[in-house]
């Protein structure tokens, strides 16, 4: 008896140590030798380094909204018949988002950063700041005392952290690239890889790129090697590295964040909903007409019974109910965090402002052919090229500026930004997931969605007449001496408002009745114009798993 315990536990020892050895090989296999080539890894000779898989951190301003599938559209009634959202299923993957509109502070950083930098005194750099500020006479209206707001919402301290209106659609796409590089700029300062404090006194010329250092290091900061190379990180990095391309940052090392953006309407309309909170494992245990739990506006707990879930418009002449009776808080914007925060942790995403989102506008969501990360809006650019194989970087003589069609001049590009120009034939040839740069028309609005195609036709192009959306087009020209030539479009045959720049804006505002609180609204705006009642907040993509570390499949 004694003699059958020994031999078992010798053989429970033994089959302990093999499964520990094996166990410890696939591990050091894994992580210390190649699975292509069996080279060790990390050798002090050469070869490969292995990566470092490392979180995704979480940018500043953000929250993680983890991603899946949701009811992408009206699932309540439609009285208005517009249908313009119906239901279709939709993925979104994991992504970050704002936890607050972008506020009027937030907003005056940039300004006060583009005025220091390129002040608007000297004449080749007038266009830039002047671009950038906010239109504040869209508080203006032609029977209404509003004067106050026209000269104290943006600036006042008492307006500091409501939303910034008055953007247009392009100004946010600005206002979220120049914040990328300022995040990545600043993270590249705290990593020890650039001079410290380099970021408070640069010139114009001198400006930080995030693309620019990722795909031409030595030409980011104007070139200035004492900024780029000034950390202590750098330095000793130059030390022990016989590589020059291992002495900056490098996308391999997981370190810089992928950009601010404005969020689709898909990833928008899923964050608003925050479906989150009705999720029973992989089952929505119903459906939600707002942001919050219920069928209806006003709270209904005991603190606050009776008061609005939102800032919105209540009814005619009602913005804010009645003196004395708390209501909504607010006539016209509200401070953002006034109200409750969603399943997701996100304020505002019904009332205080509408916000912009990233897509083109167009009455139907074709879920046919797409529904995974769905976004009509793609005009895909690559780096241009000089001919000596380098990157062209746009310095302070060779800024691009567009004229908008309500005679607006903005920048379209900074010094120290790489040029882009439309992809061509050497990355479109023989694809069959994309054909073209421009691709804000696929399947909607394009020569072969029209009735009138026929493709057995001589005809190249259709006539102004037989386009689908026959939209007005509005030019605005400048002569020799900066002089604008306005010409309206005077055709009296003009059919619709849609066109390739025309974007989508989501949720209502203080100037919305509860209508247009659902998160499934959609509405459109031209690209180059601003509103009293339209802010925006960013988003950033998520780079790795799809949930945070930690969670099961059940997500117990």
């Amino acid at each position: 008896m004694n003699f059958n315990r020994n031999l078992a536990f010798k053989l429970f020892i033994v089959l302990f140590t093999t499964t520990l050895i094996v166990s410890c090989n696939k591990s050091r296999n894994y992580k210390d030798s190649s699975r292509a080539t069996g080279w060790k890894m990390n050798a002090k000779e050469g070869g490969m380094q292995s990566p470092k898989a490392t979180e995704q951190e979480t940018a500043p301003g953000l929250v993680f909204i983890e991603g899946g599938t949701f009811t992408m559209g009206k699932v309540q009634d439609d009285p208005m018949h517009d249908w313009n959202n119906s239901p279709n299923q939709q993925h979104v993957q994991s992504f970050y988002m704002d936890e607050t509109e972008v506020t009027n502070f937030m907003y005056l950083e940039y300004l006060d950063w583009l005025k220091k930098v390129f002040p608007p005194t000297d004449e080749n750099y007038k266009n830039i700041y002047n671009g950038a500020i906010p239109d504040t006479l869209v508080w203006r209206n032609r029977l209404g005392f509003n004067e106050v707001m026209t000269n104290n919402y943006l600036r006042h301290p008492s307006y500091a952290y409501y939303p910034v209106v008055g953007v247009s659609w392009i100004q946010s796409v600005e206002f979220s690239k120049w914040r990328t590089d300022r995040v990545n700029e600043y993270i590249l300062e705290q990593e020890g890889f650039t001079a410290r404090n380099a970021r408070y006194d640069v010139e114009a010329g001198e400006t930080f790129s995030t693309e620019t250092y990722l795909n031409s290091p030595t030409m980011a900061y104007g070139g200035n090697d004492s900024i780029t190379r000034g950390g202590k990180q750098s330095q000793s990095r130059a030390k022990r590295s016989k590589d020059s391309t291992n002495l900056f940052v490098q996308r391999k090392d997981g370190i810089l964040l992928p950009g601010y953006r404005l969020p689709t309407e898909a990833e928008w309309e899923y964050a608003a909903l925050g479906l989150v909170g009705l999720r029973n494992y992989n089952v929505y245990r119903g459906r939600k007409k707002y942001p919050w739990a219920g069928q209806y506006t006003r709270s209904g707990k005991r603190k606050s019974k009776g008061d609005q879930m939102a800032n919105f418009k209540q009814g005619d002449g009602d913005y804010g109910g009645i003196a004395g009776w708390s209501d909504d808080g607010a006539d016209i914007t509200a401070e953002v965090m006034s109200y409750d925060a969603n399943d997701y942790g996100l304020y505002d995403m019904a009332g205080n402002v509408a916000e912009w989102v990233a897509d083109v506008y167009r009455p139907i969501v074709d879920d046919e052919f797409n529904d995974f990360n769905y976004f009509r809006g793609n005009t895909y650019t690559k780096n241009y090229i000089g001919e000596d194989g380098k990157v062209k970087i746009v310095t302070a003589d060779s800024i691009v500026y567009d004229t908008l069609s309500n005679g607006k001049i903005i920048a379209r590009n900074l010094p120290g930004e790489i040029y882009q120009v439309p992809v061509d034939e050497n990355e479109t040839y023989l694809r069959t997931n994309f054909d073209k740069s421009d691709n804000r028309n696929y399947r909607d609005g394009d020569k072969k969605s029209t009735r009138y195609y026929s493709s057995f036709s001589d005809d190249e192009e259709i006539s102004d007449k037989k386009q689908m959306y026959n939209s007005p087009k509005q030019h605005v020209y400048v002569d020799s001496s900066g002089n604008l030539d306005r010409q309206y479009d005077k055709s009296s045959t003009r059919t619709s408002l849609i066109n390739d720049e025309v974007r989508v804006f989501k949720g209502g505002s203080w100037r919305d009745r509860d209508y247009w609180l659902d998160p499934a609204q959609r509405r459109y705006f031209p690209q180059d114009m601003a509103t009293d009642y339209i802010g925006f907040r960013c988003a950033m993509s998520r780079v790795g798993s799809k949930s945070k570390k930690g969670k099961t499949p059940r997500n117990k």
